[in-house]
């Protein structure tokens, strides 16, 4: 299975000091190495650099850019790397005339886009379903990182039912750090 992970996971997994790394690490090697192909888009290695290298007293990491440049690197060799190709604009532009996307939005549209073009149906992320929501049909799982493969397991013995799984099999994984 295909998954694209947002710039968010990408960042937190470099982020020794941020409280969500552990979950980070833990969901991309699970993922990976139970052999599903983790995505990203150009944009999101765009997105990555610009906060790598954004001074930390403003919201960034700090990075000098050759620090930056390694850690995009070895994202880079462990992830799958879509080319930007012209359909993913045209894609774009469906999503946001469609659904009146304005704003900052415009950006999660694009990762979106992409996401159709290459028929990727799940996304993880640390942000909730709002975030993306102009992703048709996209179905919120909450999880934690200590049961991912339990519930991925779960969701692979409901895709087979069409009345519990959606007709476009989308979804999103939302980590999050506390337990329900």
């Amino acid at each position: 299975m295909d998954c694209l992970a947002d710039t968010n996971v990408l960042l937190r997994s470099i982020d020794q000091t941020h409280p969500m790394n552990p979950i980070a690490l833990t969901a991309l090697t699970t993922l990976l190495s139970s052999g599903d192909r983790v995505c990203v888009t150009p944009q999101n290695i765009i997105e990555f650099w610009n906060v790598c290298t954004r001074p930390a007293d403003r919201n960034g990491l700090g990075l000098a850019p050759a620090e930056a440049d390694r850690e995009a690197s070895r994202l880079e060799t462990i992830l799958t790397l879509l080319p930007d190709i012209p359909t993913i604009f045209l894609e774009w532009r469906r999503l946001v005339v469609t659904h009146s996307v304005s704003g900052a939005r415009v950006h999660d549209a694009r990762i979106v886009a992409a996401m159709n073009v290459y028929g990727i149906s799940s996304l993880l992320t640390f942000n909730g379903p709002a975030s993306h929501d102009i992703r048709e049909s996209v179905r919120s799982i909450q999880m934690q990182w200590q049961d991912l493969r339990i519930r991925r397991e779960e969701e692979r013995r409901e895709r087979t039912s069409s009345d519990v799984f959606p007709c476009d099999g989308s979804t999103m994984y939302r980590l999050n750090s506390t337990s329900e």
